[in-house]
């Protein structure tokens, strides 16, 4: 068997991701699909944590657009990366992967709390772990967790999986046809370009940690493992 080129990682999924081509709610194929996925790398003994974000269901930002308190909108967000958790949980187990939601806003009939050494020693046991709830704060997105919880429990990369493009853009190529993809870039290049490929918050957590991160679409099945395999797909952002 090919070894992993990473041993622990965080995959970031975004929530439309988990939506497919319906573009609401969580879509069943898909999330099945991802969960064979993730199924895939955790048999080849590479330890998996996951941060799922909430865009299919609810945004935070878009309720405070609509005149909500930016507050209240976030921790709307964070309950619905939740829901999506769990759905995850769900398909994992059911291909006989064992799991645990750790959830940053307490709940413990549904979830663990977040607890970081409790978080490293499931990993070290085999058990994927999802990371729910966001940081648990207001005002700080899904990747800014990615790169928090990835930074928290030194984890060797990134894996930001996208359902709508393949990699970094020097501009949005649904827009701009003559964009052109990078293969590598550092995140001062992300940050100075403007780029978008996280937040900046994020962005910073990752350059000043050095935390490596991967950028490539979700659509493409198998893809997951070519990322922990080492292989030249998407574009890899480098903390130095």
């Amino acid at each position: 068997m090919t070894s992993a080129k990473y041993k622990r990682v965080v995959l970031k999924l975004s929530g439309e991701a988990l939506a497919g081509d319906q573009g609401f709610g969580i879509n069943p194929a898909v999330i099945q699909s991802i969960a064979k996925q993730v199924k895939e790398i955790a048999e080849m003994q590479v330890e998996v944590a996951v941060v799922v974000g909430a865009g299919n269901i609810w945004r935070g930002k878009a309720g405070s657009e609509m005149g909500m308190d930016r507050a209240n909108a976030d921790y709307m967000g964070m309950l619905a990366t939740v829901m999506n958790s769990l759905a995850l949980q769900d398909s994992l187990e059911n291909l006989g992967i064992q799991t645990r939601v750790q959830s940053s806003i307490e709940m413990r009939q549904v979830a663990e709390p977040y607890i970081r050494r409790k978080a490293i020693r499931h990993l070290e046991k085999g058990r994927v772990v999802i990371f729910a709830a966001g940081t648990g704060n207001p005002y700080f997105s899904t990747d800014t967790t990615a790169a928090l919880r990835a930074a928290e429990i030194e984890a060797d990369v990134i894996l930001m999986a996208k359902n709508n493009v393949d990699g970094v853009y020097t501009a949005d190529p649904s827009i701009d046809k003559t964009a052109t993809k990078y293969e590598s870039l550092s995140y001062l290049d992300v940050l100075k370009e403007g780029l978008g490929v996280m937040d900046s918050t994020a962005s910073s957590l990752c350059m000043d940690n050095d935390i490596s991160l991967i950028v490539f679409s979700i659509m493409e099945e198998g893809n997951i493992k070519r990322a922990v395999l080492g292989e030249n797909i998407g574009t890899i952002v480098r903390g130095k």
